[in-house]
Parts: C-alpha cells; sequence; structure tokens
C-alpha cells in the first residue's frame, strides 16, 4: 500500500493544532494580542529579533549597540508575566517541533549516516 506523505503531513498539521502545547500557545498568545501595552512591547521584542537574525542571515555584522537593545529587550519582555507565559509555551512549542523533526528526519539519518554501507 502507498503513502500519501502529503496526507501524513496534513494529519500531523491537525494533530498539532489539537495539542496542548498549540492550544496553550494561542491562548497565551490571544492574551498578550488583547493587552495594548503588551502587545507593543512584544512587537517591538519580535521586531529587533527579526532585524537581528535578518542581519545574520545577509553576513552583516550586528553592533553592540543592537546586541545591548536585544538584550535589554529581551530583558524587558521577560518581566512582563503575560509575555514570559509567551515565551515559555513557545519554547516548548518549539521542543515539540523539534522532536518531530527528528523523528522525520530519522529514515534520512538512517540511511546515510550508516557509512558501512
Amino acid at each position: 500500500m502507498a503513502v500519501n506523505l502529503y496526507d501524513a503531513a496534513y494529519e500531523l498539521e491537525k494533530a498539532i493544532r489539537q495539542s496542548d502545547e498549540f492550544k496553550r500557545l494561542k491562548q497565551v498568545y490571544d492574551e498578550v494580542n488583547a493587552d495594548q501595552s503588551a502587545k507593543r512591547m512584544f512587537e517591538n521584542f519580535r521586531n529587533i529579533q527579526l532585524n537581528l537574525q535578518q542581519k545574520q542571515m545577509m553576513g552583516q555584522e550586528i553592533s553592540h549597540e543592537e546586541v545591548d537593545q536585544a538584550q535589554k529587550s529581551v530583558a524587558l519582555v521577560q518581566q512582563h508575566p503575560v509575555i514570559s507565559r509567551l515565551m515559555e509555551a513557545e519554547q516548548r512549542m518549539g521542543m515539540v517541533i523539534g522532536e518531530l523533526n527528528q523523528l522525520i528526519m530519522k529514515p534520512l539519518e538512517e540511511l546515510y549516516g550508516n557509512p558501512n554501507r
């Protein structure tokens, strides 16, 4: 019986959406967006983060001032209780996605990872 990988992927997507980790992430994300102060603070944090990631990907140097600004932004958002919960939920969801990615990549790792083949 042939397996349609896309059907399996859509089932995995549905399972992720129904997972406790995703539901928690969405709940806390909605809480952040309902609080205008938290929303602005989080958007500023995300913009700083995305800007630094883009610079890294383009091979541009990141200044000490930008690093300081990013560190201050992290410290600020970690002090906000709702944003802190959001970051924890993001971290947990990221761990789940990482574990799923390891499972998905296992056949290729087994195929290419064995030098005696």
